[in-house]
This record gives structure tokens, sequence and C-alpha cells, in this order.
């Protein structure tokens, strides 16, 4: 369902609980880029400044900046709530688990609804408290999270599923063999190099990456490896590649702003990620035709066919991913082949305009839907509270601490980079 011409704009507010550079983040800057402007006003409130806030103002959105931190802080609230009031907000978008708890609040406080996109392989506790107490609207984008919804009991009616997308249009197959990557490392035209494209946190499995390349190195002497992000673990893996005596064939880039161009060089994209929902780089890479290796988790599935778009192996088993490495690149013609699929495969199922098309068609309705009736206390999960029967706490201590970890990645400070 589309707005019509006359239609008012819908007055927008996301609220994002990270301003790093991440899967979250980059969803969020390309929805932006792409929402009608004949249809949305947006304004943005981030936990603080960085690179991913200018970025933002570049689009020409307002940001404005306040705490977000896992418990959400009376100042934060109030400010939120007068923005929600003043600019007579229609509908409150959240990303992250800490952004959804404030925002659920400030839409109780307001009558203004509520929608929270979960970009994880699953809703936290968090997510399902605020849910359930604020009667919020939820969107997942990957298909594990929309089962694990609804055997949580999420009423289907408030429950949405919008795949991730990539820009199929930005993103297509092209081979460069001797760009500024390779120059810049020293990698020759001919030799097979091999990308992980993601932030260098535990989550993403980078060290798992490094143990792949040393078991493919060995069958595959000519191959080179590189990582192309920035993260906490980025000291480490640099350790790991001095230790093992990589530094020939293991390259950090670090992070990249022209990802076609990273895409253009590479023969073959890795994934070891231990935790996914719909990886972007992933996507990004299918879109350019080359064919993928990854750990069997979250939505990952959903995306890479194995055997016909590339190899899925259990998450932890760098064995097998180096294995698998070795295989494909002993055998081109099929490379080439699965990377046509994977292009394929990308175009018919996750085009970021239908993406961006469904999301825009859902915001206009929620923003012109009455806020819903939260769900009885009754249906939330039980937490330890005063005069409670010692089998009561225990039965709530394991739901309170996923609650309070399910957002570690979120705060109110920035991660280390």
């Amino acid at each position: 369902m589309s707005a019509g011409c006359d239609s008012p704009r819908v007055k927008l507010l996301q609220i994002v609980g990270n301003a790093i550079v991440g899967g979250m983040e980059t969803y969020v800057q390309r929805l932006l880029e792409r929402l009608p402007r004949e249809r949305f006003e947006v304004a943005v409130l981030c936990p603080w400044e960085s690179r991913h806030s200018e970025a933002l103002r570049q689009l020409g959105v307002e940001v404005l900046v306040t705490p977000i931190p896992d418990e959400p802080c009376w100042s934060s609230i109030v400010f939120a709530a007068s923005l929600v009031r003043t600019r007579h907000i229609d509908l409150i978008h959240c990303h992250l688990t800490n952004a959804h708890l404030m925002g659920a609040l400030v839409g109780r406080l307001t009558d203004t609804p509520v929608l929270a996109t979960v970009h994880g392989r699953e809703l936290t506790i968090g997510d399902l408290e605020a849910h359930r107490l604020a009667g919020t609207q939820l969107c997942v984008v990957c298909r594990p999270a929309h089962l694990q919804a609804l055997v949580l009991g999420v009423d289907a009616e408030r429950l949405h599923f919008i795949p991730n997308g990539a820009d199929t249009e930005v993103f297509t197959p092209r081979r460069v063999r001797d760009g500024p990557l390779r120059r810049r490392f020293g990698i020759p035209e001919d030799a097979p190099l091999v990308g992980f494209v993601g932030r260098l946190s535990w989550e993403k499995g980078p060290e798992s990456f490094l143990r792949a390349a040393l078991v493919a190195h060995r069958a595959q002497p000519h191959a080179h490896f590189v990582l192309v992000g920035d993260g906490p673990m980025m000291g480490q893996c640099a350790h790991f590649i001095e230790q093992f005596g990589m530094g020939d064939y293991a390259h950090l880039a670090g992070l990249q702003h022209d990802m076609p161009a990273v895409f253009s060089e590479l023969d073959l994209v890795v994934s070891t990620s231990h935790s996914e929902a719909m990886p972007l780089a992933l996507m990004e890479a299918m879109a350019c035709g080359l064919p993928i290796v990854a750990t069997r988790v979250g939505g990952v599935p959903d995306m890479v066919q194995h055997g016909l778009t590339g190899a899925l192996v259990s998450p932890g088993d760098f064995d097998g991913v180096g294995a698998q490495i070795a295989k494909l690149l002993a055998q081109p013609e099929a490379m080439r082949l699965m990377g046509q699929r994977a292009r394929a495969r990308a175009v018919e199922h996750f085009c970021l305009s239908r993406t961006i098309a469904q999301t825009a068609d859902l915001l206009t309705r929620l923003a012109h839907r009455a806020t819903p009736t939260p769900t009885p206390l009754r249906a939330v999960a039980p937490a330890a509270r005063a005069g409670a029967t010692p089998a009561e706490a225990e039965e709530a201590a394991p739901m309170e601490r996923s609650r309070r970890g399910g957002s570690a990645r979120a705060g109110g400070k920035p991660a280390a980079a």
C-alpha cells in the first residue's frame, strides 16, 4: 500500500542504539538514502557523534544526540519524548535492544506507535519485554528470528519479516586484477585473493578466518587472504599473523569505503561468523558474482546454497572452512558458475529496492495506525521480584541475565575501534 501524492508526509523518528561502522548502521543509512522524500520527513537520535552520525547529516537528515544506555535514563527519555511532541512525530523506528527499550517508553508516554527492527538472528529478552509491555511492532530481517518470535507467542499481526537487501545496481560483477588493494600488498595479478569482510569482533570470527587461511594455504600456497574491516580484534589479528608467520600472504586492509571496488579484486568471500542474521557483506558479494564459503548460522543458509552458490560449514570448524577454500580455489570453472548463480540469487531474492519499498509501505501503514494495547502483564516472562520464592527467583535469573546481556554490542558509549 503506497501513500497518495496528496497525503501528508510521515514524520519519522529513527532511534539507533549504536553508532559504529556495522551492519545495523549501514542498514539505517541505506534506508534513509532511499526513503522517498515526498513521503517521509526523518529525524535521527544517535547515542554519540561518530562517522555514522556525520554520514546521516550528509544525507540531509536531522541528527540529534543523547545517551542511549542499556537501562534507559530519564533525561534521555524526556529529551526523546519532547522531540516526539514538538515535532509531531507519527512513528518511532528503533534499532537494537537499548533503542527499543527507550522507544517503547517514549511511545507509551506520547501515544506514538513504535516499530523495532531486530537486526540479529534472534529476539533478546529486552526486545520481547518491550514488545509485550508497550505493544510495539516488530520487524525481523531473517527467518530464524521470525520463527523464534512466533514460537515465543508474538502476535503475527504485530510481526513483520523483511529481509535485508543489496543494491544490485551498484554491486555488480567486475573483475580487476591490478586494483589498489592488490598493489598495496604486492599481491600478484594471477594470485587468488580470498576476502573476509566485516567488523573485527568476536561474533564475526576473524580468528577463525585466519586459522582457515593457514589450512587453505598449505594446499594453495599461491593464495592470499585479506581482512577488510576494523574493530576490537584488529590487534589480536595482527598478532596472530605475526605469530604464525603469515605476513607474506595474510593482510589487514582496515576499513574500506569503496566496497564495489574491493569485491572486484576478490575471487572468493568467506564468512566465519559465530552469530549472524542476514549479513549485508555476503549479499553484496553475491551481487558482485562471487562464490561464498560461510558458516551455517542465522539466516546465512537462506542466502548461500551449498554446492550451488558456495559452501556451508559448521560454525567454529576452521579446518572445514579451510578445506572448502582450497577445494574451490582448485576449481576455477566451478567458482565462476557459483558466482553467476550467486548473482542471480541476489537479484531475485535480496534486492535492496524491494526491501526499501516494503519497509516504506510498512512505515506508512503503522504511522496511520492507532497505538496498540499492550499485552497483559501475565503474558510476560516471570521476573524476580520482592517476596518471590527461591524457585521463582531461580527461574527468573537466567531470563534477567539474558536481557541485560542481550544488547552488549550497544550502549551509552562507543565500542572500541
